[in-house]
């Protein structure tokens, strides 16, 4: 199950930050979305092929830091290992997604 949060914006927008496990190896990936509502959040993550993702419960919200990298960027989903070791930058979700380049 997922672990994350939310946070409702004065706009009335949410951020939904989510930690999802990683299929081979250990951690996870931190993912941000932005939109409408919380509803709609997971449904931009179900429409990218991420079918299984629930939000039960607000235990990991959205750091201050984490609301303004995705208020930031222009699609309003990002993701990053989690935990964050070494200060890794914010990726957009079109880079996890993507097939891995075979040589």
């Amino acid at each position: 199950m997922a672990d994350g949060g939310f946070i409702k914006l004065p706009g009335g927008s949410v951020v939904v930050a989510l930690t999802l496990p990683r299929p081979l190896g250990e951690g996870g990936v931190r993912v941000l979305v932005h939109a409408a509502n919380r509803a709609r959040a997971l449904t931009r993550l179900r429409n990218l092929g991420l079918r299984a993702v629930y939000l039960r419960g607000n235990s990991a919200p959205p750091t201050p830091d984490e609301v303004t990298a995705v208020l930031h960027h222009p699609d309003g989903l990002l993701w990053r290992t989690s935990p964050d070791i070494g200060g890794e930058l914010w990726h957009p979700i079109a880079a996890l997604l993507r097939p891995a380049a075979t040589a």
